[in-house]
């Protein structure tokens, strides 16, 4: 459980492998935020590190971030995930989940990852969908 908000949920019957939970609730009563994807876009709308999955990781939970403060929430809240990876090699999903599992740290949200034909923006490689729950 994070912040008396969000319950991550593990079982013991389910392999250990996943670097998240199986599931997560809120409590009753909670508010759900529903994120558009958060791309790797500066503030000008150009696409943040051309062919870097890292980099783009990294601006796309930044800008993540962002959308959940101006909602009045943070990482703590996110009870879901969705990673979307323009690539069919493994690695480069692996180099883009590293960094957005690292952001959460302990809030091992489930999570989904991805890889994607193409993405929306020019050059985007990177995009991460997000629930949120915030206790009322």
């Amino acid at each position: 459980m994070t912040a008396g908000r969000v319950e991550l949920i593990r079982t013991e019957r389910l392999s250990g492998i996943a670097e998240y939970a199986y599931a997560a609730t809120a409590p009753a009563g909670s508010r759900y935020i529903f994120l558009a994807g958060a791309c790797p876009l500066a503030f000008d709308g150009s696409t943040v590190g051309v062919g870097d999955y890292a980099a783009q990781a990294e601006a796309a939970v930044a800008n993540l971030v962002t959308a959940l403060d101006a909602a009045g929430a943070s990482l703590g809240d996110v009870i879901s995930t969705r990673v979307l990876v323009a690539s069919a090699r493994r690695e480069d999903l692996g180099t883009a989940w590293a960094v957005v599992r690292a952001a959460f740290g302990d809030h091992d949200v489930p999570s989904t990852l991805l890889g994607v034909t193409v993405l929306g923006y020019p050059d985007q490689l990177v995009e991460v969908e997000a629930v949120a729950a915030v206790a009322p």
